[in-house]
């Protein structure tokens, strides 16, 4: 189907859909549930049609049927509050109120914005003698009266993971009404959920403006700072948090979460495992544990953290994912039964569906199943595209605004403005581009450390563009030429302040993140003495490894052909005017020479940076540190070439690939 008919498929049964629900407020039951099933039998998944089945069965008399619907629709929506809350009705027609008050109790353990469950509650437990749990349900009852019931609806809608109609309707209240705490923190949790961070940053931090004693947004603020990668800041508020509640066990794990994000393994490891005390069966710590022990090289310790999540929770799809993710591991037959059981059975979320697909995919490939192993590369990016809201253009639109603004012109009128100081070396390019190879190989220098991927120069750009309107053309990287020599020398000094707290001291240190290659004028102009690597792969094998890879956050160009292409064809465009306009201040490393000739570009890339050659970055395989980025294995084995056209075993389905990159394919070595 194409994109155009599914989406007016789509539009056709959201009308049906509100044609069934009218058809329920005007007491018309028979015709409702007539036109529930005739659409379910075309969509027997749709959630709403099963609801909307159930309480036109329960309204006619037949509540008997309506659960056995509502047991359908929970096989398929586990936790689907209002098949709970509908659940609860159906007992009470039946008179069975203990049954009743359970599945109450369901619908608001998953949603507390459910007025009418605390209600139903509220008058089942007089019924039934207990006063206490009443009193407790009545208090639920006053707490939700005392919000508007528009933003308790949104609230509810967004409990179910329905954002877009909590987004409508709460930023609908919110532009009528103004300012109010409740809606401010929904809507930032709305951001949360959707992986948008810095809306949601400046919503709590008002919000805390408002009401600093407000606990659950400040501890909400403090994800949103991890996830900004202000983990030093983040912790400054946990530790706040902590001091009135030492044992809130979310609290610690946001705290160790901070503590990985500054590189204190150790102590975030020491953390995870005080939480098995009590609970030693939650497989989200062994994840998070394994990850960790990953980072610092710990491979055996970790497949056995990976493997006990995995065992803990059949279906988790991150745990397995991990595990093909190590790039040396290898999958039994049983685990590999295990993964298609969990990816045939109905209630497998999509996120860990996309998580199964891909380390399905990969351990078929290592089998040598390439048409098989193909064929789930495509389902696990066709799910991760569908969650995702990447839009080429605006990559596209602001390349074109800094090859505009960042001239040779622009650049010789600036000369000398930044901070002189030579410590960092930028590694830019595109992910799986054989750029952890080269950091490992620094990283091994006597003189230099690898940190990871920083955020600080994102968040540069992100102070520097403010908060835009949708639509709106960016302020970035327009607002370089309004900046004057002092305004660099302080993001120059911000830069190098913030980094600081990855640092261990030595002369120069690494950043790694790919991405700044799109900023590449802004550090020159903040760092004019920095050292700038280029890591570059041939095309079709760098996109394709993309394609390969389910990354842990961001990235988002990478589950798409189409999208992974336009975007290779961006970074070259963009790389041949950095060039252009600062000769001689980018080195570039070509991932199939360096496994080609390892010594001649190590030479190359020290003499670049002006540091001595020592022999141990020959050995970088042998260099203990910590690794974050997909390829932390690879980079602790001695070089191979095999990986060079392992691209090639997928040929046979790669063809539009191929087109897509169109001349990228032979002027990616053009200077």
């Amino acid at each position: 189907m194409q994109a155009s008919e599914a989406q007016s498929d789509n539009a056709a049964v959201t009308a049906e859909m509100a044609r069934i629900h009218g058809l329920i407020r005007t007491n018309d039951f028979a015709a409702a549930l007539a036109a529930a099933e005739s659409l379910l039998k075309i969509r027997p998944r749709q959630r709403d049609a099963l609801l909307f089945a159930a309480i036109a069965q329960r309204r006619l008399g037949r509540s008997a049927d309506a659960l056995g619907t509502l047991a359908r629709l929970q096989r398929l929506y586990p936790r689907y509050s209002r098949l709970f809350e509908e659940r609860g009705r159906c007992f009470v027609e039946l008179r069975q109120a203990p049954q009743a008050i359970e599945a109450f109790l369901t619908a608001v353990n998953f949603n507390h914005a459910l007025p009418a469950s605390w209600g139903m509650l509220e008058g089942l437990y007089r019924m039934t003698g207990e006063s206490q749990n009443a009193a407790m349900a009545g208090a639920h009852v006053a707490t939700l009266r005392n919000i508007p019931p528009d933003v308790v609806a949104a609230t509810a809608f967004f409990m179910d993971g329905d954002l877009d109609a909590a987004e409508g309707l709460v930023r609908a209240w919110l532009l009528k009404n103004g300012d109010h705490v409740e809606a401010m923190r929904l809507l930032a949790r709305i951001g949360i959920a959707r992986h948008i961070y810095d809306d949601p940053e400046l919503l709590l931090a008002a919000v805390l403006e408002r009401a600093p004693d407000y606990r659950a947004a400040r501890q909400e603020y403090a994800s949103v700072l991890i996830e900004l990668h202000r983990h030093a800041e983040a912790r400054r508020h946990l530790g706040e948090l902590l001091a009135q509640e030492p044992l809130n066990r979310a609290l610690q794990v946001l705290d160790a979460a901070a503590l990985i994000g500054l590189g204190e393994f150790e102590r975030a490891i020491a953390i995870y495992r005080s939480l098995f005390t009590g609970t030693p069966a939650d497989a989200d710590l062994h994840l998070s544990i394994a990850h960790a022990l990953k980072t610092l090289g710990r491979t055996p310790e970790a497949i056995a953290a990976y493997r006990q999540a995995a065992a803990l929770r059949p279906d988790f799809g991150d745990a397995y994912w991990s595990l093909a993710n190590l790039k040396t591991y290898r999958f039994g037959e049983q685990e590999l039964g295990q993964i298609r059981t969990a990816l045939e059975a109905p209630a497998t979320g999509d996120v860990d569906r996309y998580h199964l697909c891909f380390a399905l995919a990969k351990a078929l490939e290592d089998q040598e199943q390439y048409a098989e192993s193909y064929r789930y590369y495509e389902l696990g990016n066709r799910l991760k595209h569908a969650e995702i809201r990447y839009r080429p253009a605006l990559t596209e639109n602001n390349t074109r605004q800094q090859i505009e603004v960042c001239t040779a012109e622009f650049f010789a009128s600036r000369a000398g403005w930044g901070t002189p100081e030579a410590g960092p070396i930028f590694i830019v390019g595109l992910p799986r581009a054989g750029s952890t190879l080269l950091e490992q190989i620094l990283a091994s220098h006597s003189q230099v450390e690898g940190t990871q991927e920083l955020p600080n120069v994102q968040q540069i750009v992100s102070t520097l563009r403010g908060r835009e309107r949708e639509g709106a053309e960016s302020r970035y990287p327009r607002i370089l030429r309004e900046l004057k020599a002092v305004d660099f020398r302080e993001l120059g000094a911000r830069y190098l302040r913030e980094t600081r707290a990855y640092r261990a001291g030595k002369p120069f240190f690494i950043d790694k993140n790919p991405n700044n290659f799109r900023h590449l004028g802004l550090v020159h102009l903040m760092l004019p003495n920095a050292r700038i690597i280029d890591a570059r792969r041939e095309p079709m094998a760098c996109c394709f490894s993309n394609l390969k890879q389910l990354f842990a956050s961001g990235q988002e160009f990478t589950y798409g052909v189409e999208e992974i292409a336009r975007y290779y064809r961006t970074y070259l465009e963009l790389m041949r005017h950095w060039d252009r306009v600062l000769p001689g201040q980018i080195l570039r490393i070509y991932h199939e020479d360096v496994v080609e000739d390892l010594e001649g570009n190590v030479r190359r890339m020290l003499d670049f940076c002006g540091l001595p050659f020592e022999p141990q970055c020959l050995a970088f395989h042998e260099t203990q540190r910590s690794v974050r980025t997909a390829s932390s294995e690879q980079v602790r084995q001695a070089i191979y070439r095999e990986g060079l056209d392992q691209w090639k075993h997928f040929e046979p389905w790669l063809g539009p690939l191929q087109e897509a990159l169109g001349d990228a394919l032979t002027r990616y070595r053009e200077p």
